[in-house]
């Protein structure tokens, strides 16, 4: 399926800007391919990647392959819960007691949700609330995934368990603590799930993060299993071993020892997803900002726009200029606060008033700017639901 300009800018005549909206007819392509590149394994739902609760039970109602969120903060957690949702895991250590002891009230209640630890002082704080309430704590080893080559270091600075001793050190912890219970492992393989290997205008960077990716796949699945043998001769039990993200599906899925992947990015496709090699999905989630002044020649100056990403700062972390086709930010003013000057030498004939679309470099940041998103479908609006920001939430 394409979209052209005159598609949407018909579909939201009238539509005061800025508004974001989902593609469902593309949002259902992408999980239907997501569900296809995953194999036979299980896929769990990364809530920070879509942070809309109609859409999170829409890809969970799509087909049984979706089963479980990860979430990213511990009232996040508590908050889906009592929205319904069951079998979480909470895909980040929470240290606060009162985070602590909203998941384990929820637990209590005969929910299923799974605290992340990767230090016997995580273990023992969990234990300690857990003794406290008298219930037993679910919990998952997060295991460091990052590769070490010679100057580089391949991956994210997250877990501290990065070799056997830790491992072990924190199995010890958990068999004398007896209010938690080991109910899985995570390995978030970032370097190779979260790093584009196809970026325009990179052909040599492109073949050495090939040949790293490469290198450090074979690595961590040996890391993954040998684990996961650990674990068993202690004579633990593993309800589920997670891994890999939106990137990283074709090589997880083929570890015997994983039993699910995680995806999230994958639905809306946002624009750090364009630049992989193996994959590409469509673009779901677009957002349009106002046409509002034509200072001169082939420049249109737009209210709004300015929603950069998180991490280390970069032009990949600006919005990327989507419809019409050709059109560009400007070097030098780029993504602004509450003016975008876009630049368009294109056939579509622009005026003051008309739209321009644009889209996240990540995505579940996107809601955070909107209160509510669009769905259409079919050439029409078919729905408003409202983002964890519209209904009053934010959790980081």
């Amino acid at each position: 399926m394409t979209r052209n300009y005159q598609y949407y800018k018909e579909i939201f005549e009238g539509q005061p800007m800025p508004y974001a909206f989902v593609d469902l007819d593309l949002f259902d392509a992408n999980a239907f391919a997501l569900k296809q590149r995953a194999g036979y394994k299980k896929v769990r739902i990364a809530s920070k990647s879509v942070r809309c609760v109609a859409l999170l039970k829409r890809i969970l109602d799509f087909d049984e392959q979706f089963q479980g969120l990860m979430t990213f903060t511990a009232p996040e957690t508590v908050f889906l819960s009592e929205q319904g949702f069951d079998d979480l895991l909470l895909a980040y250590p929470c240290w606060h007691e009162q985070h602590i002891q909203s998941v384990a009230e929820e637990v209590k209640k005969g929910k299923v949700i799974t605290l992340m630890v990767d230090s016997p002082e995580h273990v023992q704080r969990i234990n300690s609330i857990g003794a406290k309430l008298d219930v037993i704590m679910p919990i998952c080893i997060d295991v460091d995934m990052s590769s070490e080559f010679p100057g580089i270091h391949f991956g994210v600075h997250r877990s501290s368990i990065n070799g056997v001793k830790p491992c072990q050190n924190l199995l010890n912890a958990i068999k004398v603590n007896p209010f938690v219970r080991l109910d899985g492992i995570m390995g978030y393989e970032a370097q190779i799930a979260g790093l584009g290997d196809n970026v325009k205008g990179k052909a040599m960077m492109n073949r050495v993060i090939r040949n790293l990716k490469k290198r450090s796949i074979k690595e961590i699945a040996t890391r993954r299993a040998m684990v996961v043998e650990m674990i068993e001769a202690a004579g633990m039990t593993l309800r589920f071993v997670n891994g890999g993200g939106t990137g990283s599906l074709e090589t997880t899925r083929m570890e015997s020892v994983v039993t699910e992947v995680t995806v999230g990015s994958g639905f809306y496709s946002s624009g750090l997803f364009d630049h992989y090699e193996q994959f590409h999905h469509a673009p779901s989630a677009v957002y349009a900002i106002e046409i509002t002044r034509k200072p001169k020649k082939h420049i249109y100056t737009c209210s709004g726009g300015g929603y950069i990403a998180s991490g280390a700062v970069g032009s990949d972390k600006a919005p990327i200029p989507y419809l019409p086709k050709g059109i560009a930010l400007t070097s030098n003013e780029g993504a602004g606060e509450v003016q975008t000057p876009i630049v368009y030498k294109g056939t579509e004939r622009l005026s003051l008033g008309d739209p321009v679309f644009l889209r996240h470099s990540k995505a579940g940041e996107l809601c955070e700017r909107f209160n509510e998103l669009l769905l259409v479908a079919k050439g029409e609006i078919l729905d408003r639901v409202p983002t964890y920001r519209g209904q009053g939430m934010c959790f980081l």
